[in-house]
């Protein structure tokens, strides 16, 4: 028997499982997709929010501020990747510049540091590529970029180092409670030849995003809904993200915080999300009109970016509660705590969460005794490099496999031994999408049309399955990311083009 079941391997269930992992304790993750951070984690704006949004006396403005002053040293320890570079609330109007005021008063009550107005002249010394109509922003010293989906890699990889149970491909289908301990049961796992299996633990936590309340109905808790919402966006080359030097936002609305224009930790430009309630979770669809909305806001706050740059637009689904705030709490069944409704900030507000949900544990009766060989370093796989013009590595590129020097994906240039050291980390990975969230091999213009056949080489010499096993891109559930079509992108420039002439 297990002491704690967590069901769902996003950066929140991780962060619970990485935290638990400090203790004496026999913990397993049940994850139903090929890899963690394949849901909402990998789609969203990878934003670490200054904590001036969220209303003061919430969780999420409690949780958010303690969370971002836990990046930093989380950080030094994982190696996933973070730049404090800083945000911008822009104001168009009066009524808006009215708006940034209340934000600041909020912030400063959530406890945010170094927030203050500024106005035109020194907006445009901070953001020459502001856009004209901004009379002045709200600054926020403390917001950060981080790879989300890197994050949540290297959270699962120092839990599984210190002993956590992580199952892959395990969709939890029923759970009953009995004598005290919680029955587990599980789908069967890739064939329906296989029969379903079972766990047994005394905790279970609900950490299953856009699933959490089906998760709950399962042990006949109804006290909450999931309405998910969807937000799309496009992202744009490496080295598009120098335009801009911040996090660039207008000013929010009742529906969320609106466009944004943002640097990736990367490199790359991002412009999005919209946000639209969805009746299907599972809808991760793009659309040319709701992509040509984007493009348009985003504009407003940054004109200059460049649309033929674009490679790839994507979908997330938010896990918005009918509460409209975090659940985190135990639920009547006791022993059963929810980490749900999990929406912006909760990228943010995740290493908060996991304090929490451990206090909360311990309260319900679980014992916590820490370990003393508890390993809290992660080495990372790949950082930020320069890239160099393609004839000066081509000889790098010709290298056999087998040669750890040898650049694999040209685009983004990674190395045979970089794939090597992400296959090999404790955590199965059977696609090309894992292997591109942990080196980027994959992310760059040609969106792996190089690299895909020798990225699937190395994954099925180096964990012993054929190449026709390796999953293609987009495999698994969650969020599909979708290459933009030629089509698509020539609608977008069109529609452009025309509103420029009238």
């Amino acid at each position: 028997m297990y002491d704690v079941c967590i069901i769902g391997g996003g950066v929140v269930g991780c962060a619970i499982a990485r935290e638990l992992a400090r203790y004496k304790l026999r913990t397993v993750l049940c994850e139903k997709s090929v890899d963690v951070g394949n849901g909402a984690t990998k789609a969203n704006s990878a934003i670490v929010h200054g904590g001036y949004t969220a209303t003061q006396g919430t969780l999420k403005g409690e949780l958010s501020i303690r969370g971002n002053r836990m990046f930093d040293s989380l950080n030094e320890e994982l190696n996933f990747g973070l730049n404090r570079c800083g945000s911008l609330v822009l104001a168009f109007s009066g009524d808006e510049r009215s708006s940034l005021e209340a934000l600041l008063q909020n912030g400063k009550l959530n406890g945010v540091k170094g927030l203050r107005i500024v106005e035109r002249e020194e907006l445009e010394k901070m953001e020459p590529q502001v856009g004209p109509e901004a009379l002045a922003a709200l600054h926020c010293p403390e917001t950060a970029v981080t790879s989300p989906y890197e994050m949540c890699i290297a959270l699962a990889e120092n839990a599984v180092a210190n002993g956590l149970d992580l199952r892959l491909e395990s969709e939890v289908v029923e759970i009953e409670k009995s004598n005290g301990a919680f029955s587990i049961q599980l789908a069967p796992e890739n064939s329906s030849e296989h029969t379903p299996q079972n766990l047994s633990a005394r905790f279970v936590v609900n950490a299953a995003g856009v699933y959490s309340d089906r998760i709950a109905g399962m042990i006949g808790d109804t006290s909450f809904r999931i309405l998910p919402r969807q937000g799309q966006y496009l992202i744009l080359r490496r080295g598009d993200g120098e335009l801009i030097n911040s996090v660039i936002f207008q000013t929010p609305t009742e529906k969320g915080k609106g466009i944004l224009v943002t640097p990736t930790y990367w490199g790359n430009l991002m412009i999005g999300p919209n946000s639209e309630e969805i009746p299907d979770r599972d809808d991760v669809s793009t659309n040319s009109e709701i992509l040509s909305y984007i493009v348009e806001k985003a504009r407003r706050s940054v004109p200059g970016f460049k649309l033929s740059h674009v490679i790839r637009s994507f979908s997330g689904i938010r896990a918005t509660s009918d509460k409209k705030e975090f659940i985190i709490e135990e639920s009547p069944i006791g022993g059963l705590i929810h980490a749900a409704g999990i929406d912006s900030p909760g990228l943010t507000s995740s290493p908060a969460i996991a304090i929490k949900v451990l206090g909360l544990l311990e309260t319900a009766g679980l014992s916590l005794q820490k370990k003393p060989d508890f390993i809290p370093k992660r080495p990372g796989i790949n950082s930020p490099h320069p890239l160099q013009p393609i004839k000066e590595v081509q000889d790098l590129i010709d290298l056999p496999e087998g040669n750890p020097e040898r650049i694999v994906c040209r685009c983004e240039q990674v190395r045979e031994k970089t794939i090597l050291d992400a296959l090999q980390r404790g955590i199965a990975v059977t696609s090309l999408d894992a292997v591109k969230r942990r080196t980027r091999a994959g992310m760059g213009p040609c969106q792996g049309t190089f690299c895909s056949p020798r990225v699937r080489s190395l994954i099925a010499h180096t964990t012993g399955i054929s190449e026709d096993e390796v999953l293609p891109r987009s495999g698994g559930s969650g969020i599909l990311q979708e290459r933009v079509s030629g089509k698509e992108l020539r609608s977008l420039e069109k529609k452009e083009q025309k509103q420029e002439h009238e």
